[in-house]
């Protein structure tokens, strides 16, 4: 029994030499490994109004908004957790319907100290051959109508059309959006199963140019659901649109995603410098697997002047993202700082400013986006 005992207290010890050893070595090689931020970050009064042109919303039906989520991402361990990050749950939704999520977005929003609006994404869906919806084969679903209704309601929440270019009335969807103050519109060609460089789109671009409509799009791999065709998320399959006179906004720099034996970022970066109306943004830049790819935006000058602001709510209220991951650009005692701030976009935004994010990129949208009677609920 002594022996037993004496065994026991040596695996302890050693196991706890081992961890000691451990935690001493991280620190070592922080010492040597550690970089700083970034860039020099800009000081933290913001001259420009901070828009967030990445936000999603989402629902199940509740309350006749027309949402919908696949049986196959209900399944999903992320549709608990995407759940969790609106600040939600089943039985809210079913209780108080799908508008509740897009209500959570407004509270947060106004109760940020430095994002001042959010443009709300909806979802088209995937369309069927003879250019209707296809729920079977859709992901998820979020109507344009919805987002418009329950944005309207919060004057620092706008919002973006989604509209799937194969639908047979898409150029009339389109002049809809337009009409009633769309500020984008908003793609995810991998997971809503088109090719963006189908030259029947020719007229649905024409129209965006004509209205000075820009695209939101999706490029590179694409993990957030079940299932996604990643050849459709080729950043040059949005040639089309940019000859076609579209301003179009790359996500995440065309992140994680490679074509031709070519990554996607690098793809982007080569388009930047033929096309003048092309621009990025850095949402899902600051997620654990995208780490290095913050660094590529604010470094690479083909990037820097064409890069906006967005968040890709909800994703920065889960545990993808965390001041943590940064412990070679940080010091601890402002990750411990930007870990306690309770408000998803006010974290988001520290973080990102800690990183060496300039003011010019948080201002962007307010500039190019937006316009001056935008922002009136704000005048004292």
């Amino acid at each position: 029994m002594k022996k037993t005992q004496l065994n026991r207290r040596r695996w302890l010890a050693l196991g706890l030499v081992l961890v000691c050893f451990s935690l001493l070595a991280g620190l070592l090689l922080r010492l040597v490994l550690f970089r700083g931020a970034i860039r020099e970050a800009d000081p933290g009064v913001f001259l420009d109004r901070i828009v967030d042109i990445h936000c999603h919303t989402a629902g199940i039906g509740a309350a006749g908004s027309g949402c919908f989520v696949s049986d196959a991402m209900r399944a999903s361990y992320k549709f608990r957790v995407y759940l969790e990050s609106f600040g939600t749950d089943l039985a809210t939704l079913n209780a108080a319907g799908d508008s509740i999520v897009i209500q959570r977005i407004a509270e947060r929003v106004e109760a940020s100290q430095y994002v001042d609006a959010a443009i709300v994404l909806a979802m088209d869906g995937v369309i069927n051959d003879e250019g209707g919806l296809d729920r079977e084969a859709t992901e998820f679903f979020v109507p344009n109508e919805f987002v418009l209704q329950e944005t309207d309601r919060y004057p620092q929440l706008f919002w973006a059309a989604s509209i799937n270019p194969k639908r047979t009335d898409a150029v009339e969807r389109l002049s809809w959006a337009y009409a009633n103050g769309a500020k984008l519109i908003k793609w995810l060609p991998s997971v809503q199963l088109f090719d963006p460089s189908d030259y029947s789109f020719l007229p649905f671009y024409q129209k965006m140019a004509e209205l000075n409509l820009p695209l939101l799009s999706h490029a590179g791999q694409e993990r957030s659901f079940t299932h996604a065709r990643d050849e459709f998320a080729d950043p040059l399959k949005l040639k089309l649109a940019l000859d076609a006179g579209v301003t179009v906004i790359v996500a995440h720099i065309a992140s994680t995603g490679e074509h031709d034996g070519e990554r996607d970022t690098d793809r982007l970066a080569k388009m930047m410098t033929k096309y003048p109306r092309l621009y990025s943004e850095i949402s899902s830049l600051t997620q654990i697997n995208k780490l290095a790819y913050l660094s590529e935006a604010l470094l690479d000058e083909r990037f820097s002047e064409r890069l906006f602001y967005g968040s890709d709510y909800p994703l920065i209220n889960t545990a993808l993202v965390s001041p943590w991951y940064f412990s070679l650009n940080l010091e601890w005692k402002v990750m411990n700082r930007l870990a306690a701030i309770e408000n998803p976009w006010d974290r988001d935004i520290e973080l990102k400013q800690a990183l060496g994010v300039p003011q010019e990129i948080f201002g962007r949208a307010s500039r190019l986006l937006m316009n001056p009677e935008d922002f009136q609920f704000l005048e004292p």
